[in-house]
């Protein structure tokens, strides 16, 4: 699929910001993964591990990219991805990650690639919405954002706990791919492409939903009773 370079720019950006939060816990599950491992080893298994987690990532979105080029799937992505926009936005959950430490550096790499393929899904469908079919694009997008998650996680978790306005930016990125998403499936395109500013209008007005929504709950929350 041919992509414009601005396109290709913006869609860039969209995936290492998607990738960088909501990819967090995913990085969490790697370090539980390998907390019990030397040094040497723990350095080396977060290595190979986030190598064939990128490679199981591109795998699966390519799955993705394609299926979405069936009639009514990529409406059906967009629907999909409303919900784990807000979710981001809501309150932590309590309870913690359910992770064993692996005891060998094998175990820890096949722990860490199969939590990454079961938790990244949410990653694969955001990706693909956002690549608009172009899989050079997804895999550049994951080679820079997936290290940058695993390596710099700690980073990243307090750059979020401190500017909370990251994660809003990347809700209304989520929301954005969504409205982008159910404007290019094939059942919806033609009438989005005879009346442009309804594209826009449906981005803002999901963009509104989402971040509006979440600041909402997130202040009733903490009202008093």
């Amino acid at each position: 699929m041919d992509i414009s370079g601005t396109d290709f720019v913006s869609g860039l950006v969209a995936i290492i910001l998607l990738d960088l939060v909501l990819a967090g816990d995913n990085a969490i599950v790697i370090a539980l993964a390998a907390r019990n491992l030397p040094r040497s080893l723990q350095r080396k298994a977060v290595f190979w591990g986030t190598f064939g987690a990128v490679a199981v990532r591109v795998v699966l979105t390519a799955i993705v990219v394609y299926l979405l080029n069936l009639p009514g799937l990529m409406l059906a992505g967009g629907v999909l991805l409303l919900p784990i926009a807000w979710k981001l936005l809501k309150p932590g959950d309590e309870g913690g990650h359910e992770v064993d430490a692996a005891d060998s550096f094998w175990a820890a790499l096949r722990t860490i690639v199969v939590a990454d393929a079961l938790m990244g899904l949410d990653n694969v469908l955001a990706i693909a919405g956002a690549s608009k079919g172009h899989l050079g694009l997804v895999i550049l997008g994951l080679l820079i954002s997936v290290p940058l998650v695993v390596w710099g996680s700690t980073l990243i978790l307090r750059l979020i706990e401190r500017f909370p306005v990251i994660v809003y930016i990347g809700a209304g990125a989520i929301a954005w791919t969504a409205g982008r998403m159910v404007a290019h499936d094939h059942l919806l395109r033609g009438w989005f492409d005879a009346r442009p500013w309804a594209g826009y209008a449906l981005d803002a007005l999901l963009i509104l939903l989402v971040c509006g929504g979440g600041w909402l709950a997130q202040r009733n929350r903490r009202a008093p009773a």
